[in-house]
């Protein structure tokens, strides 16, 4: 993490909604106007609105109707009133066909996402779900090398046992993606990470310097509500 990254809080929000077909202009608004309709939420330290691939996936084909929110708030307190009262969500939840919500605490933080980096306020689970967020800004000359590996280690994220919920994401075609998973425990995250194509994806991106910026970070889930890809959570 570079030393002059910006601390923000450390219980986020991530939001995955999957808008009726009739809202795709809405829902294709939301990512228009970004973190215009974000301005002076309370509380809110860092946001990010996140495109999708097709079907909620990770392929380059981007998603009509599939998106998501990250967001950081100083506290949990201010991060539930956004869930429960806030015009933004109201929205989301009028013009889904599915939407998960996820309220997170931040156990281990390494990176940065546009220069600012996540504050750390719970201790790791010893048992029981955590989630992970993975995001990268892929330097422009090493991109025809990440979506050579990335394909074959996202299909096995999917299939691999004691993954519960995970989704592609994307700040930006090809160059800024995300990952967002959800695990029945720290075992079952820590099995697919070191090994198979997830595990040699990792490795050649790293040897080869494929990122300007990265940040990996596992949070304890406060809260799971919802319905993903056909899956109820909660």
């Amino acid at each position: 993490m570079p030393s002059t990254a910006r601390r923000v809080g450390a219980v986020a929000v991530l939001l995955l909604v999957d808008a009726h077909r009739s809202a795709r202009l809405w829902a294709w608004s939301r990512l228009v106007l970004g973190q215009w309709p974000l301005r002076g939420i309370p509380g809110l330290g860092f946001s990010k609105v996140l495109g999708s691939g097709a079907h909620g996936g990770f392929g380059i084909a981007p998603s009509g109707t599939h998106q998501g929110l990250f967001l950081v708030f100083d506290d949990e307190g201010h991060a539930r009133d956004f869930i429960a009262a806030s015009p933004v969500m109201a929205g989301y939840r009028r013009h889904a066909r599915e939407i998960c919500v996820a309220l997170l605490r931040a156990c281990s933080s390494k990176g940065s996402w546009s220069g600012a980096a996540m504050d750390v306020s719970a201790a790791a689970p010893g048992s029981g779900p955590i989630a992970a967020l993975t995001r990268a800004s892929i330097r422009p000359r090493h991109a025809r090398e990440f979506w050579k590996l990335s394909p074959p280690a996202e299909l096995s994220l999917a299939a691999q046992p004691g993954c519960l919920l995970a989704a592609g994401l994307g700040e930006a075609p090809v160059l800024r993606q995300a990952t967002f998973s959800l695990w029945t425990s720290a075992q079952a995250m820590d099995a697919y990470a070191r090994t198979g194509a997830h595990q040699q994806a990792i490795a050649a991106s790293y040897r080869g310097n494929f990122f300007s910026e990265s940040m990996f970070v596992r949070f304890v889930p406060i809260e799971v509500h919802g319905v993903w890809q056909g899956q109820r959570h909660g």
